[in-house]
Formats: structure tokens, C-alpha cells, sequence
């Protein structure tokens, strides 16, 4: 994909918003689409994996994946982006059929047509909060690798289904091979083909297993926990100061810690260690012990929701 990017000039040049100074081949997300997805048929033909949830990774996911592909090659609007997500979202949910009802009712949530709408607005919002997330090298494909790998062991671990245990190792897996050639400095980046794929992706593994209770959608919320605070935090933010809030920027936390710290790596492994070291522990007990998941939810994200508003997210870069 690399050879391909760079014949065809398929290049992210560095300008005012950017967070990189060497134009750098995109569309790397290509290999993690492939990889994951062929290891979705091979979990189908060996009887593995359910069709219907299959189906929403291959249609959904690849919808997804094939308009970030054509984003990547020439900018789209943002209103045709957003259509086909949220018609992938829409097509997942209804292959998907029963959502997390009962994990929604502890919100205070009832009904079948809400909670359709909610997996729905989960969908659109994990595709778009790793897109506006992957502006830093190995950033993106370290949390999905984190993500994923955490959430298989979960999901073992509250005796989930093994296919989907496997599938999450597979797109594990598949982020780590993508992060060897875009750990900092990267040599080429994952582009919106992979970014939105993935985060639609890791959105379709919350919803399949909260359906079975085997990992909830608050242990979800923690293991994403860095991302989630900084894009959601930086979004709100925007929209209170009268931003566009789909405008290319450089606000987010992350980007505000790079040009301080001078680098990419610093961020990307301080990044990784709040995963390991804060968010996951809080993530294993949301899932020992489920009476508690929102409790843990909210001890393991204010302190890092608080950190962003303190660092400036969603400001005017300096």
C-alpha cells in the first residue's frame, strides 16, 4: 500500500493544521481493512462467527472503510461522509437486531426504537472520534491495538463468545502489524479508510458483547477512555465557540502535547500508558464486578476529562 501511495502520489502534505512536517504516504488503513476482514470470512467458514454479526462487519465496516478511501484519495464533503456512515450504522443495527436494552435501562433508557437509536449515534460517533484522533504518529494504531487486545481478554474473561474473542484479537492484531510501519516516525499513515473503519469497528464489537453481557458498554467506554475524553472535550468546546465542528483543526489534547513536548512519541507513549495503567485496571473491575461498571466508569474518566479542559482542549492552538 505504501509502493501504491507513493506511485500515485497519494500523499498527506504537511500544512497550517498539521501535525507532521514531511509529506508521508496515507491509506494504510487498506492492510488493516484486509487483514481483519479476511479473518472474518475465515471465522465464518469455520462456523465461528454469526453470520448477521459478520455481515455487519463486512457491509457495515466496509462501507465505512470504501468512503474514507475515497476521502483519502480526494477530500469529500463532509455531509456525503457522514451519509454513509450513518447508513452503515443503520444497516449494523438491523443485522445486529436485539441492542443492549438491559445495559440501557440502568441509564434510565427504556425502549427497543431508543436503543436502536443510540447503537446508531455510538456507531457514527466511534467512526469519526478515531478519525479526528489519528493526527499523531502511532497514536491511533496503538489505541486500537490496546482496544482490541484489552477487550478480547475481557470478553474471555466474562465468558463472551470465542469468536468474537477472536475476531478482536484479529483486528488486534492486525493494528500492531499497521503499527510497525507508523510508530513515530511513521512511514505511512492509516488515513480515514482505516481510522473510520476501525473505530466503527470496535463500536460493532461493544454492542455484540453487551448484548451477551460478557463486557459492558462502560467497560467499553474506559478501555477508550483517552480518546473519548479528548474528542468529546475538544468537540463540545468547538461548538461552544462557534466552530465548525467538522473543519480540519489542531486543538485536541494530543496535538496541543506534541507541539509542547516537541514530538510524537512522547504523546503516543504517555498515551499508552494511561491505557495500561489507569483505564485498564478500572475496565477489569467495571467487569469483576458489573453493579459497579458505572461507578468505574465515571472514577476512571473525570480525572482524565479534567485533564483536558486543563490542557485546553477544543482552544486555539498557541
Amino acid at each position: 500500500m505504501r509502493r501504491y501511495a507513493l506511485r500515485k502520489n497519494l500523499l498527506d502534505v504537511p500544512n497550517s493544521r498539521s501535525s507532521h512536517t514531511q509529506p508521508t504516504p496515507r491509506g494504510g488503513g487498506v492492510a488493516i481493512v484486509v487483514a481483519f476482514l479476511a479473518s472474518v470470512l475465515c471465522l465464518v467458514g469455520a462456523g465461528y462467527l454469526n453470520v448477521q454479526f459478520a455481515g455487519a462487519f463486512l457491509m457495515g465496516g466496509g462501507a465505512v472503510a470504501f468512503i474514507g478511501y475515497l476521502d483519502d484519495r480526494g477530500p469529500l464533503r463532509a455531509n456525503v461522509r457522514f451519509g454513509v456512515q450513518l447508513l452503515a450504522a443503520i444497516f449494523a443495527v438491523v443485522l445486529l437486531g436485539d441492542v443492549p436494552q438491559i445495559e440501557l435501562a440502568r441509564w434510565g433508557l427504556h425502549g427497543n426504537w431508543l436503543a436502536r437509536v443510540i447503537a446508531v449515534l455510538i456507531l457514527v460517533w466511534s467512526a469519526n472520534l478515531f478519525n479526528f484522533m489519528d493526527g499523531i504518529d502511532g497514536i491511533a494504531g496503538s489505541e486500537a491495538a490496546f482496544v482490541c487486545s484489552a477487550g478480547a481478554w475481557l470478553n474471555w474473561y466474562g465468558h463472551g463468545a470465542s469468536g468474537l474473542t477472536t475476531a478482536m484479537a484479529c483486528l488486534a492484531a492486525a493494528s500492531l502489524g499497521f503499527l510497525r510501519w507508523n510508530w513515530p516516525p511513521a512511514r505511512i499513515f492509516m488515513g480515514d479508510v482505516g481510522s473510520g473503519f476501525v473505530g466503527f469497528t470496535v463500536a460493532l464489537f461493544a454492542l455484540t458483547a453487551s448484548q451477551s453481557m460478557s463486557v459492558s458498554l462502560e467497560v467499553w467506554g474506559l478501555l477508550g477512555g483517552c480518546f473519548l475524553a479528548d474528542a468529546t472535550v475538544t468537540l463540545l468546546v468547538r461548538v461552544l465557540r462557534g466552530n465548525r465542528w467538522y473543519e480540519a483543526h489542531r486543538s485536541h489534547v494530543y496535538q496541543h502535547l506534541a507541539r509542547r513536548w516537541k514530538g510524537h512519541l512522547p504523546v503516543t507513549l504517555v498515551v499508552s500508558a494511561v491505557n495500561l495503567l489507569w483505564l485498564l485496571p478500572w475496565a477489569w473491575l467495571a467487569t469483576k464486578m458489573p453493579e459497579y461498571a458505572r461507578y468505574c466508569l465515571a472514577l476512571g474518566l473525570i480525572p482524565i476529562l479534567a485533564i483536558a479542559v486543563v490542557i485546553g482542549a477544543g482552544r486555539k492552538a498557541d
